[in-house]
């Protein structure tokens, strides 16, 4: 494929824009600082190369697809389309005091990391039907609490309007835009079965047009899978859709190896307006 290829060439030639490194040995501050400004300045021609590749492949899409370059759009759903409202270490202290829940916050964040990256039972899905299983062993822990109301209430808490925010404040209005266009889309989450009833009470199912969630595709990013999924329920095919979400290793490698476009939430945009505009589509305030 162009696309893969291309990509490929601008990382080659990024790498051998910043390669030159420095010599072995001591050095005067005089050649540490001239050292320095070259690598400033191979750093400033390998932006710039990659800039160049970006509106080449840009341009590129818009020969085969015309001015908007995408059929579908598909979006991450924690981390890009929605994020907790208040820190989940924070929630799972407030409501875990009254059962005696003693760790600070971060305690309880250093927890939670730690066992959510490990292994989930030496299954490759940690998130199977309403999840709950995984659920009682992170709260358990993270909090050191294995009470069984104690988990409900977080459970229950955690698929409220209360618990979750918009991203972005103007997302129905460009997802609006984005379908009046034609473009298709679709959420791509890591989730369980909660996903779709959380998208209802958020008022922003109506804003897709499918719904991969990995509990029901029984298929984890970045597990090409899912996305492959998520092009079968729209009905494009992988290099005619772009993914935006906000880890590189999940939703852009993911994405990639599924043979679709990927945008980096945070990095490469920062806004659905913005997306909306890359891939060729006008946002006004009544659309």
């Amino acid at each position: 494929m162009a696309a893969p290829a291309l990509r490929s060439a601008v990382a080659r030639a990024r790498a051998a824009a910043l390669s030159g490194g420095r010599w072995l040995g001591s050095s005067s501050a005089a050649e540490t600082e001239r050292e320095r400004e070259r690598g400033r300045e191979k750093e400033e021609e390998g932006a710039g190369w990659e800039l160049a590749a970006a509106r080449e492949y840009y341009d590129y899409r818009k020969s085969i697809y015309g001015d908007v370059t995408h059929r579908a759009l598909l979006v991450d759903a924690v981390g890009t389309l929605v994020v907790p409202a208040q820190p989940t270490a924070q929630v799972y202290k407030s409501i875990g005091e009254k059962y005696g829940v003693k760790y600070s916050e971060d305690e309880i964040l250093m927890r939670y990391r730690r066992a959510y990256e490990q292994p989930w039972g030496g299954s490759r899905l940690r998130y199977v039907d309403d999840g709950r299983p995984f659920w009682q062993h992170i709260v358990t822990s993270s909090t050191g609490c294995s009470d069984a109301q104690y988990f409900e209430e977080l459970y229950q808490y955690f698929m409220t309007e209360e618990a979750w925010k918009l991203c972005d404040p103007d997302a129905e209005n460009v997802f609006k835009a984005l379908r009046k266009s034609g473009v298709k889309t679709a959420v791509v989450s890591n989730f369980d079965t909660r996903l779709r009833p959380l998208l209802q009470t958020l008022k922003c199912d109506h804003w897709f047009d499918a719904v991969a969630v990995s509990a029901e595709v029984a298929a984890e990013k970045p597990n090409p899978t899912i996305f492959l999924k998520a092009c079968e329920f729209l009905g494009v095919k992988p290099e005619e859709a772009v993914h935006v979400g906000d880890d590189r290793r999940n939703d852009i490698w993911g994405a990639r190896d599924a043979g679709c476009d990927a945008w980096l939430w945070g990095s490469d945009v920062h806004s659905f307006k913005e997306v909306a505009e890359r891939i060729g589509v006008e946002v006004t305030n009544n659309s």
